[in-house]
């Protein structure tokens, strides 16, 4: 990149720090061009992008995004750094790079921020297990309404023991 490009390059990557809703930095580290292909393919399913940055471009962006402090420390811009934004769900990027590091062992996660939060290591991990939320929508649909059907089953078995009853007077009398 030119030196006259850069800080064009910095004033963008600010803009999308500050819309994001999720901000992760990875440790891409040992990840071939092949790879980090097909993790970025994955990763835009979900509407979510990543971007190799240099952390002195990734400061500046950050400083200039008002991003927490402690993201844009020396000890977590060490190596080489990738960057996964998204401006949608928050959780279905950490989903794709969890299960990506599962097959692969890489990227590592670094520190992310998540819904405005700053999240180390262990809880972007904690996080990338949990489902969807669309998943978690139906799950608590499916506990609140579980019970109406109970309560509707138990109510039509009356009704139906009445109308059988009531079949079997019936048919006594004739």
């Amino acid at each position: 990149m030119k030196k006259s490009e850069k800080p064009f390059y910095v004033e963008n990557l600010s803009g999308q720090l500050k819309s994001a809703t999720s901000v992760v930095l990875v440790d891409y580290s040992g990840l071939s061009v092949k790879k980090q292909q097909e993790l970025k393919k994955r990763l835009k399913e979900v509407g979510a992008g990543m971007y190799i940055v240099k952390n002195r471009l990734f400061k500046l962006a950050g400083t200039s995004a008002k991003i927490n402090d402690e993201t844009l420390t020396d000890k977590v811009l060490s190596g080489p750094t990738a960057i996964v934004i998204t401006e949608n769900d928050p959780i279905a990027p950490l989903q794709v790079l969890g299960k990506f590091a599962k097959e692969f062992e890489i990227p590592q996660l670094k520190i992310g921020i998540v819904e405005g939060r700053l999240q180390d290591k262990e809880h972007l991990t904690r996080l990338s297990i949990v489902p969807s939320k669309e998943v978690l929508y139906a799950q608590v649909l499916g506990g609140l309404s579980s019970p109406m059907y109970g309560i509707v089953s138990v109510l039509q078995g009356n009704l139906q023991k009445l109308v059988f009853i009531l079949n079997e007077k019936v048919k006594g009398e004739r």
